[in-house]
Order: structure tokens, then C-alpha cells, then sequence
């Protein structure tokens, strides 16, 4: 019975990496996601990042979130860390 279990679990695994594969979301675009979410703009991002050119070279891949955004934006948003890198 376990080797039949291991098995399905394998052909279950392979079918959804196949048909349903997960894209890795970059830090920006998990921002923008949660922005769109949370009904927010750019300019409620300014507490958290510092001015409203930061948030925009951020959103527009011009500038990295450093350290300190990525602290504040999960502590905004009630996510970890990691979820931003």
C-alpha cells in the first residue's frame, strides 16, 4: 500500500509541474500584486519607501528593494520577509 501511495504521488506531482507549473514571482511583482490587493496606489507606498521617486523607480525596475523596504513593506502588509525577495 505505501509503495502504491508513493507512486500516485509521484505521477500527481509530475502531471501539476507539467500542467499547472508555478512561475516564481520577483519581489516587485509580488508588490504590485499585493498593492492591487489592497486597493493601494504608489503614493501610499511613500511611508514605507521613503519618497515618491523611490516607489517609482521601484515599481518600474530601476532600483532594488533593499533591506529596509522589504522589512517595512512586510511589516505594511502582513507577510514575511521572504515573500518580498
Amino acid at each position: 500500500m505505501a509503495e502504491y501511495a508513493e507512486t500516485l504521488t509521484i505521477l500527481i506531482e509530475s502531471y501539476e509541474e507539467g500542467h499547472f507549473p508555478i512561475k516564481h514571482a520577483t519581489g516587485v511583482e509580488v508588490l504590485k500584486f499585493l498593492m492591487e490587493q489592497n486597493g493601494l496606489k504608489q503614493k501610499d507606498l511613500v511611508r514605507a519607501l521613503g519618497s515618491k521617486s523611490t516607489v517609482s523607480e521601484i515599481l518600474n525596475g530601476r532600483r532594488p528593494l533593499n533591506l529596509n523596504h522589504i522589512k517595512k513593506l512586510a511589516k505594511q502588509f502582513h507577510v514575511h520577509p521572504a515573500t518580498l525577495v
